[in-house]
């Protein structure tokens, strides 16, 4: 039987925060594995790397998409489809006869993308006061979600097999698909209007040629035909998916949403941060598991690189628990500030300070604090800045940019690493030490960008009771609402006399140019 409107929040939470999870760990599961998975289906490296290629194409293509749907469909009912599919992904990847299975079993469960957004909608449409905590947590799920793949493959892999890493979180997605379908409820918040397909084909197509020429850039040498003509459709459709988007009476993207001060500052720092983070997880187990004979790599197994990484999973979810009084406290600003700059000296750390195991030990808990931080940060930046009814695309569309930064950043480490090869078959050491540095730079534009968010604890973002709402003030008696609802007849500010809703739509006003 369907969910009434009658909710748990803490079962509500409970079923998000394990579909964020399962989401996220099938993002990293894979990774420290792709050696096994050559083996087992006897294929080349070029051919295995599409078990994760073909994973982020389709992640990249369905979060925004799935996002919108929500919003005009329904968050609830898009949430069980998109458990249901990852829940079919991982059941295909589990008994994939060859790699071509395997990597179509990957794109199903990219689909899965849409978890993030659907999730974050449904909080900030049913929790109240107790938004900003929920977020924060979701939100650093899916930076603990993926170091801790990494580190939990091992095990799998060495007492049941890879299979199960596709089995396990089958059985996860489809309890969690059941459970959403009976115990949460549809939120009432809509997106009225067509769902735009025209712009959906655009977005899909410049994502897909410019992530796939991006990922395969070192392979096919960027300068080539393929490279060039990937990178050109990618330029030719974009510009055309922005026309489209601004000709739209209803976007699937708001692109003038995009341009809010608190949505584009979080979509940059989201994608510089991204882009570290997958490259640094993508590389380390490999960095650890080269043998020591090289003169750098430690011989690490699968299991003893994910204890190595461990820290950083811990350390992402410890202080996102206490991210929101921090920001109560001293704002979002300075919080997501510090973030970006200890996530910058771990990886100069990593880069230049990787002699024994406890040295990246120290340097991987310093970028899981940092990563904690920053994600579990953005996510209150993001809803406070955009109308109730774009929550969910606003959010998918920041999850999906860092989705992007990773694309490009594992691209960009790849380039490196193998572009330094020794007599010996393996990377020199040299190449992670560039490469690390690199992503130890990409954190200075983030820092830039983060200079510039809205400070949400002495800047109203849209409204005194949606500040409150966000744990940013303490919430006030007066009956008044989102000063982005004031339009709607059916909020309560209509209940106000009219020098109390000037008031009101001033501070939107005001809000709305910041």
């Amino acid at each position: 039987m369907r969910a009434s409107r009658y909710q748990n929040p803490g079962l509500t939470f409970a079923i998000l925060a394990i579909s964020v999870a399962s989401f996220t760990l099938l993002q990293s599961l894979t990774i420290p594995v792709l050696t096994e998975i050559q083996q087992q289906y006897d294929t080349d490296q070029g051919t295995v790397t599409w078990v994760l290629t073909a994973y982020l194409l389709s992640a990249s293509i369905s979060t925004p998409l799935l996002g919108r749907v929500g919003d005009a469909v329904g968050k609830s009912r898009i949430l069980c489809l998109t458990l249901s599919a990852l829940m079919l992904g991982s059941f295909m990847a589990a008994i994939a006869p060859s790699i071509g299975w395997l990597i179509a079993a990957r794109v199903v469960q990219g689909a899965g993308g849409g978890v993030v957004p659907l999730a974050f909608g449904i909080v900030r449409d049913e929790f109240g006061g107790r938004v900003r905590a929920a977020l924060s947590i979701l939100s650093s799920l899916t930076a603990v979600g993926f170091g801790l793949g990494i580190v939990i493959a091992g095990p799998i892999v060495d007492h049941l097999g890879y299979h199960w890493l596709y089995w396990l979180p089958m059985l996860t997605t489809m309890t969690a698909a059941g459970a959403t379908y009976l115990f949460i409820p549809e939120s009432p918040v809509r997106t009225s209007g067509r769902l735009p397909l025209v712009a959906g084909l655009l977005l899909a197509g410049w994502l897909v040629a410019g992530l796939l020429g991006l990922s395969q850039g070192s392979a096919w040498r960027w300068t080539s035909p393929k490279i060039v003509g990937l990178l050109g459709v990618t330029v030719l459709l974009g510009v055309g998916w922005v026309l489209v988007e601004n000709r739209s009476a209803v976007p699937m993207i708001d692109l003038r949403m995009m341009r809010r001060r608190g949505v584009w500052t979080a979509n940059v720092v989201g994608g510089f941060v991204g882009f570290a983070m997958f490259a640094s997880f993508g590389f380390l187990p490999q960095f650890l598991q080269t043998p020591a004979s090289t003169g750098y790599g430690f011989g690490a197994t699968i299991t003893e690189s994910g204890h190595v990484l461990l820290p950083s999973a811990i350390g992402s979810f410890v202080v996102a628990l206490f991210t929101a009084p921090l920001v109560t406290r001293f704002g979002v600003r300075p919080v997501v500030l510090t973030g970006t700059v200890v996530l910058g000296l771990a990886y100069l750390g990593i880069a230049l300070w990787h002699d024994t195991t406890w040295h990246l030990v120290v340097t991987t808990a310093a970028q899981g604090t940092g990563s904690g931080l920053v994600f579990s940060s953005l996510a209150g930046v993001i809803i406070a800045s955009v109308p109730r009814d774009q929550t969910g695309v606003a959010s998918g569309m920041n999850a999906n940019i860092r989705t992007i930064g990773g694309s490009v950043g594992s691209a960009m480490m790849a380039g490196i690493v193998t572009a330094h090869v020794g007599s010996t078959g393996y990377p020199t050491e040299l190449g992670y030490t560039i490469g690390f540095l690199i992503l130890g730079l990409a954190m200075i534009p983030a820092f830039l960008a983060a200079l510039c968010i809205p400070d949400n604890r002495s800047q109203p973002t849209s409204g005194r009771s949606a500040d409150a709402e966000l744990g940013m003030v303490p919430a006030a008696p007066a009956p008044t609402d989102d000063c982005l609802d004031v339009a709607d007849p059916t909020s309560k500010t209509m209940s106000l006399d009219r020098d109390q809703r000037r008031l009101v739509e001033s501070s939107c006003r005001n809000s709305t140019d910041d």
